[in-house]
């Protein structure tokens, strides 16, 4: 990703988190909306424009500069005291669930029942756990990748093992933008391997879907779970039938 183009996906990031539209940024800057529009979808900004846009969400260049670096280093794990704190605050989890999604603070205190003094309790923690950067106007900056993973038999996965995927699964999978597929086979290691490329791919594609569209309201996105497995596997009942299980007997 070009540098211009990082600033200017940050400078989209903190406008929409501060519930700002390209309406209002083109009114602040006594412009048409269209040349705003224009602006970004052609990264044709001067240094001079970029420090007004600044200006209306209360950072200076720096600032937007730093930001926009720290892109680059987002985190990718956490570590197994960020995921355990995570883990024992369900509050502080939920909260982290919808910057990851990348909610506004007016979003989350609409939808769930927090008072705004409790949020920004919630939002400076995270803040301290280096998972976020609090900014103005209880706007931040999301330091966790869209694809991070669990550790391996940390906190999260140990949680999500226990609960969430019991809960997910208790499904018939029959309802409207449902799927669900259970594809068996006896496959060669290159083509283990074709399929492993394939769910990793599909898996920085969803993430990619899901900060795209960050930007849409709230009521325009919804909650949605996707698993993707696979391992070498044969069903119990089978295996129990194989002949060098029952000679192992």
């Amino acid at each position: 990703m070009s540098q211009l183009k990082q600033i200017r996906d940050t400078l989209k990031q903190v406008f929409r988190q501060q519930g700002l539209t390209y309406k209002d940024v083109a009114q602040r800057l006594n412009m048409s909306e269209a040349n705003v529009k224009r602006m970004f979808s052609t990264n044709s900004f001067s240094l001079e424009r970029l420090e007004e846009m600044c200006h209306i969400v209360e950072l200076n260049l720096i600032d937007l500069f730093l930001l926009a670096d720290q892109e680059k280093e987002k985190l990718t794990h956490l570590t197994r005291e960020q995921e355990q704190e995570l883990i024992d605050d369900h509050k502080l989890f939920l909260v982290a669930v919808c910057v990851r999604d990348s909610w506004t603070f007016d979003e989350i205190i609409q939808r769930y029942d927090l008072s705004e003094h409790e949020c920004i309790r919630l939002m400076a923690r995270l803040d301290k756990l280096k998972m976020i950067q609090l900014l103005p106007n209880n706007a931040y900056k999301l330091l966790i990748a869209q694809d991070f993973r669990w550790l391996p038999n940390g906190p999260l996965e140990r949680f999500m093992e226990q609960i969430v995927l019991a809960e997910f699964m208790n499904s018939r999978f029959n309802g409207d933008d449902s799927f669900r597929f259970y594809l068996r086979g006896h496959y060669s290691q290159s083509s283990i391997e074709i399929i492993l490329r394939k769910l990793n791919q599909l898996t920085k594609e969803a993430a990619t879907l899901n900060q795209q569209d960050a930007s849409l309201p709230l009521d325009k996105r919804r909650h949605t779970g996707m698993l993707l497995a696979l391992r070498p596997w044969e069903i119990s009942i089978f295996e129990k039938l194989a002949r060098d299980n029952k000679n192992a007997s």
